[in-house]
């Protein structure tokens, strides 16, 4: 059993054997080193959040100038892909039947006529709600183009109430949009995924080293060393700190100069909250690795620990305030969810320390927990 005083020179002789065992294994450093930049690459190009180039058929059963202005704006609009003109109804019902059009704009007889008489005149457009998502946005890029429309001929519209107060003047809106002005959904995926990523390799890194020390008989000749169990952990740590480090910089590479995203705040503060990050999740690693039995095991764990909670309950796909409230409490233990909202936030927004500080305040505590949890179970190893 180890005993003594905590000395860093047992760390960094510890730090040393692990770089030499990462160095040797050439398959698994290509592997840490290829892997960030490979899933940046499939899930920035891949998972998009982007709805536009819908695909909708048009029956315009008027066809006058008034109408054919109407679909203009649909043929002019990025979110639109107007694939033809159908005949009668039924062949627009059939290609949204056959999921070859995601929609359709059907335009009624007499359109022209109503708005020469001042009336408002009924439009349909029809969308296929299998994806309840798609159609939602859908169709308010439809509303907004037909209020286009509206605008453009002057249409009559309905007095605007506000509590007990009518009023005929329009209401004018000034939309702007801060922060990412385009609504291009990679501005937002790929700061998320770089926690992702992190969160994956370090686990992953780390959650197989106590495990193979323990399948090839060598854990207990070192638990017997004076080497304390503290030492081991940060000296393992430190090896695979670097090779994060290095992961976390191709992440951000990748994202800045392949999918273009702005980096507006402190390149510093960035670093510093992925180095935070990484310990602990590195920690985490060596936890899991500690726990288990075999490095199948600690495989298995690992991912099921990392992967999953960051990519499904941090924010990063699903929006948390629309999960369920249990679900939302489970997520305050998501470290991945804190350094997400740190990266968005100064990627985006440009935001200081002193917007984040709750963020960086939790993930110093998790990795301090986690941290007195390995050690105690190591602890534990070298007593039986």
């Amino acid at each position: 059993m180890s005993t003594g005083r905590f000395r860093w020179r047992r760390v960094r002789a510890m730090a040393r054997k692990e770089a030499w065992h990462i160095l040797r294994d050439k398959r698994s450093l290509m592997m840490a080193l290829a892997l960030p930049a490979l899933m940046l690459l499939l899930f920035g190009w891949a998972l998009t959040l982007d709805v536009d180039r819908l695909p909708i058929l048009v029956l315009d059963q008027d066809r006058t100038p008034a109408s054919r202005e109407l679909i203009s704006l649909f043929e002019g609009s990025r979110y639109f892909d107007i694939l033809g003109e159908a005949d009668d109804y039924s062949v627009l019902e059939d290609f949204i039947d056959q999921e070859r059009a995601l929609g359709g704009l059907a335009v009624p007889p007499g359109f022209q006529r109503d708005l020469k008489r001042g009336q408002r005149p009924a439009v349909q457009f029809l969308l296929d709600g299998s994806d309840s998502n798609t159609a939602s946005i859908g169709l308010g890029y439809a509303e907004n183009v037909i209020n286009q429309f509206s605008r453009r001929i002057d249409l009559p519209r309905p007095p605007l109430k506000v509590g007990n107060w009518p009023s005929e003047v329009p209401l004018e809106v000034d939309l702007r949009i801060w922060f990412n002005p385009e609504l291009e959904s990679k501005n937002y995926v790929v700061p998320g995924l770089v926690g992702v990523i992190l969160m994956l390799i370090a686990a992953l890194l780390t959650s197989l080293t106590i495990a193979r020390e323990q399948e090839s008989g060598t854990l207990e000749q070192l638990l017997s060393t004076p080497v304390r169990p503290a030492e081991i952990i940060l000296g393992k740590m430190a090896a695979y700190f670097g090779l994060g480090i290095v992961d976390a910089l191709i992440a951000v590479v990748v994202g800045v100069t392949v999918f273009q995203v702005p980096l507006r705040g402190s390149l510093l503060l960035l670093a510093a909250a992925c180095a935070l990050f990484l310990f602990g999740a590195l920690c985490w690693g060596i936890l899991i690795s500690a726990a288990a039995d075999s490095q199948l095991l600690a495989y298995q764990l690992g991912m099921l620990s990392s992967f999953l909670p960051a990519f499904l309950l941090s924010g990063f796909v699903f929006a948390i305030e629309n999960m369920p409230r249990p679900i939302q409490a489970v997520t305050y233990l998501v470290p991945a969810r804190y350094l997400i909202s740190i990266l968005q936030g100064i990627y985006l927004k440009a935001s200081g320390l002193e917007l984040l500080a709750w963020e960086f305040g939790l993930l110093a505590i998790f990795g301090a927990a986690v941290f007195l949890i390995a050690t105690r179970a190591l602890s534990r190893k070298a007593v039986t």
